[in-house]
């Protein structure tokens, strides 16, 4: 095993273990803090795949923007953030197996997908090659995957307008 496969282990299982303390923390501010944790991990993996615009972008957005934002809404926010503050339903057991099915679906996915594939310091990870994949391979599914994301958008507008005429 080389270096930069036992780094890339170590940061996947620093990825999955701040994602699964993201899940089940009972305070809202340490998991959004474990959030933190789980996409300076991944983005650290992009590093290593040699994705750097992949990785900056991770940072930039999810962790400087996505995380600041969830953080100070929590902040200014009336809720209490104490230690049973997170809704818990009697669908958690039902949404763990459904996350594990995911995974080992996505898993195995994966392995099928890229068996035997190797990097060789090729640079796939440069804004150049992923524009070019972007714009040409992939521009359907980004549009679809835009449209998804608008419609994510106004619905979430439309429950909080929805919730504040109580």
């Amino acid at each position: 095993m080389s270096l930069t496969e036992l780094v890339f282990l170590v940061l996947a299982v620093v990825a999955v273990g701040s994602a699964l303390l993201s899940m089940t923390s009972g305070q809202l501010v340490h998991s959004a803090l474990w959030l933190v944790v789980t996409l300076g991990a991944v983005a650290g993996c992009f590093l290593l795949m040699t994705a750097e615009f992949v990785a900056w972008a991770q940072v930039l957005v999810y962790v400087g923007s996505v995380v600041v934002l969830v953080i100070f809404a929590l902040m200014l926010t009336r809720q209490s953030t104490g230690q049973k503050s997170a809704e818990v339903t009697g669908n958690r057991w039902i949404a763990a197996l459904l996350g594990v099915v995911a995974a080992v679906g996505l898993g195995a996915t994966m392995i099928a997908g890229f068996r035997g594939e190797e990097i060789e310091g090729r640079r796939i990870g440069t804004a150049g090659s992923l524009g070019h994949a972007l714009f040409t391979d992939w521009v359907l599914p980004f549009e679809i995957l835009s449209g998804v994301l608008l419609a994510a958008l106004i619905g979430a507008i439309v429950i909080s307008r929805s919730g504040s005429d109580r």
